[in-house]
C-alpha cells in the first residue's frame, strides 16, 4: 500500500501579497497547499495567477471571524502547518474600522489557535506579526526580539494580542506557534495603496500620458524595505526549527522615500 507523505500546508491570505510567494515556495517544496478564501466574496486571484501557481492550490471557505468555520476546516484537514498571513492591514484604515479590525487579527488568530489546539495539536503555527507593534519604541538603535513594545494604532494593538495569544498558547499548550515580526516588505503584486507601488503605478501612468503628478506623504519618512520573495522564505525556516520561537525579520537597513 503506497502512503502519502506529503506534507500539508494552509495559508490564510493566500490572496494577498505574501500568500501567492509562500504558496509558490511550499509547492516548489513538494507541499499540498490549502489556500483560505472568505466565503460569500469574488475573489481575487490575480496575484497568484501572477505567479502561475493559481491552480495548484486547492482553496477552502472559511472565514476567520467564524470559528465554526475554522473548526471544520482544521478538524477535516488537519495541516502539518499553518501560516495565519490574513489580516486587516492598512494603518489608517484600522481607526476608522476598529471592530473589524481586532475582530480579524485578534479574535480571527485566537479562533484558529483554538482550533489547531482541539482537532490538530501537532500542526506547527506561524502568526504574521508587524514592526508596528514596536511603536514609537524608546529605545535607540536597531530593535530585536527584546525590544519592548509600544503599539499606537489600533492595527498595532490587533497584532500585538495575536502575538501575545500566539505565545500564550505555545507556553501554556505546549503547542508549536511562533511569530515572525516583519518590517516592510514589497513585491511586483503589493497592493497600489501601498507608497512603493503607488510611486511605479503613478509613474507608468505619467509615462502613459494618463497622470501629471505623484502625491506623497512625508518624503523624508524611513523604513526598513525588503523583498516579500525573501521574506516568505524567512517564515519557511522559522518553521522548520527544532523549537518554536519569535524572530525579527529585516533587512537592518533604512531608506527614506525621498
Amino acid at each position: 500500500m503506497l502512503v502519502n507523505f506529503m506534507k500539508t500546508a494552509l495559508i490564510t491570505g493566500i490572496l494577498g501579497q505574501d500568500g501567492p510567494y509562500l504558496a509558490q515556495l511550499l509547492l516548489e517544496k513538494g507541499y499540498k497547499v490549502y489556500g483560505l478564501i472568505r466565503r460569500y466574496t469574488n475573489p481575487n486571484f490575480s496575484n497568484l495567477d501572477y505567479l502561475g501557481i493559481t491552480d495548484k492550490v486547492e482553496f477552502i471557505q472559511g472565514d476567520l471571524i467564524d470559528e465554526a468555520s475554522l473548526l471544520n476546516i482544521i478538524k477535516s484537514i488537519k495541516p502539518d502547518e499553518v501560516y495565519n498571513l490574513a489580516a486587516q492591514s492598512f494603518v489608517g484604515s484600522s481607526w476608522d474600522q476598529s471592530k473589524l479590525t481586532t475582530e480579524v487579527n485578534s479574535l480571527g488568530t485566537l479562533y484558529l489557535l483554538n482550533a489547531i489546539k482541539l482537532f490538530s495539536p501537532t500542526t506547527k503555527f506561524y502568526q504574521a506579526s508587524t514592526s508596528e507593534m514596536f511603536g514609537n519604541s524608546s529605545l535607540q538603535g536597531l530593535q530585536d526580539e527584546e525590544t519592548p513594545f509600544h503599539p499606537r494604532s489600533p492595527y498595532a494593538i490587533s497584532k500585538l494580542y495575536a502575538y501575545w495569544i500566539t505565545n500564550n498558547f505555545k507556553e501554556s499548550y505546549g503547542m508549536f506557534c511562533c511569530n515572525g515580526i516583519l518590517f516592510n516588505h514589497e513585491s511586483p503584486i503589493r497592493g497600489k495603496e501601498f507608497v512603493t507601488r503607488k510611486i511605479t503605478d503613478a509613474v507608468a501612468r505619467i509615462k502613459l500620458g494618463l497622470a501629471k503628478e505623484i502625491r506623497l506623504g512625508n518624503l523624508d519618512s524611513r523604513r526598513d524595505w525588503g523583498f516579500a520573495g525573501d521574506y516568505v522564505k524567512a517564515m519557511y525556516l522559522i518553521m522548520q526549527q527544532e523549537k518554536p520561537e519569535n524572530f525579527i525579520v529585516s533587512t537592518g537597513v533604512t531608506h527614506s522615500i525621498r
